[in-house]
């Protein structure tokens, strides 16, 4: 699993754009800035929507105040779902990065098979804090949690 102090690993992922699905090299991502990067199991579902981005949406202005140039999420899903969710969270804010055949979230060591519930291999939850493509915080969830992936846990470990 990643660490602290570890640069993120190389994927491509993708994000929407008013011209298309856009692909997103990691690296490049996260190169010279400062991303509060959290990841959800799947979009529209009741934690990851109810819970996990709002606490993201709620937080923004504080985390951008210390210092956090962009918030983006992952999921293993297509880029598509992603951005029906955003649009329909009013995620305006928050960049959405689909990770949908789920090599971000392997080579990070966070993923997870949760087969038994119908859904595959996805992400594990979590939130990090990257700076400059290295790990400055990460916090993963045990299964079936949501308390140290939130904004408020990630704002109350920052310096």
């Amino acid at each position: 699993m990643i660490a602290v102090g570890e640069r993120l690993p190389s994927a491509n992922l993708v994000k929407v754009t008013p011209q298309g699905p856009e692909a997103v090299d990691s690296h490049a991502f996260f190169a010279g800035r400062r991303v509060a990067l959290f990841a959800v199991p799947g979009a529209f579902t009741p934690t990851c929507s109810a819970q996990h981005l709002p606490s993201f949406l709620n937080r923004a202005d504080e985390l951008r105040a210390k210092g956090v140039d962009e918030i983006a999420c992952t999921a293993v899903n297509d880029a598509f779902v992603l951005d029906a969710w955003a649009k329909s969270t009013d995620a305006r804010g928050v960049t959405m990065l689909a990770d949908g055949n789920g090599h971000f979230a392997e080579a990070l060591g966070l993923d997870a098979d949760v087969s038994k519930f119908g859904m595959g291999k996805r992400s594990r939850r979590y939130a990090m804090l990257v700076n400059d493509g290295i790990v400055e915080q990460v916090h993963v969830e045990a299964p079936g949690e949501f308390r140290v992936s939130s904004a408020d846990h990630l704002l109350a470990n920052m310096a």
